[in-house]
């Protein structure tokens, strides 16, 4: 029997949906005997901007020094165990992967946490990203910079925020380059600590 992504992807988002959390991704890998489903999640719009007043008042001691609160996904050990107990027995409840052995590790998705849909960018603007396309932009598949805007479809990255190595050095003639969505291959934040 296959392991039904789709189904899992749903189930997991309405079960973080219960806990105040978003499915931000999941990954199912391994064989027959050493399966892992690994869960990223973090707190939802409403409670990522109770974290982001908190942190503008000075009301959390915990919050990295330099690191904008919009970058956190708020997620505790805690959010992590309930969400992972009570997901954990719904896919058992409903067989959702097949078979009786696999881990489910269930983790936020990290300061360089990978970027995936158009909210995603759009959220992030203004930090910093490594990007990846499926075909060459100005002859490099390869950039790093500030993600200034996102807007109809196209990320503009202000290259003159780091420094600019191999190809990249060579290819950036230009301050800005502009990437379409549909060619990037995958994308994530640069942790700036």
């Amino acid at each position: 029997m296959a392991v039904q992504l789709d189904e899992i992807r749903a189930t997991a988002a309405r079960v973080a949906a219960s806990h105040n959390l978003e499915l931000v991704d999941l990954e199912f890998q391994g064989g027959v005997k050493f399966r892992t489903l690994r869960i990223f999640v973090e707190k939802n719009a409403a409670e990522r901007a109770k974290l982001a007043e908190l942190a503008a008042s000075g009301s959390v001691e915990d919050l990295p020094k330099g690191v904008p609160a919009e970058s956190l996904s708020g997620v505790t050990h805690e959010d992590c165990a309930q969400f992972a107990q009570d997901f954990g027995t719904v896919l058992d409840v409903e067989d959702l992967i097949p078979g009786s052995e696999y881990t489910l590790e269930v983790s936020s998705p990290g300061l360089e946490r990978k970027l995936f849909r158009p909210e995603d960018f759009a959220r992030f603007q203004g930090s910093l990203v490594k990007v990846q396309t499926f075909t060459p932009v100005n002859g490099n598949r390869q950039w790093q910079g500030r993600l200034t805007r996102f807007s109809d479809g196209v990320l503009t990255i202000d290259l003159s925020a780091v420094k600019q190595k191999g190809k990249a050095k060579k290819a950036a003639t230009e301050q800005i380059v502009d990437i379409a969505l549909a060619n990037i291959e995958k994308a994530n934040l640069v942790a700036e600590i």
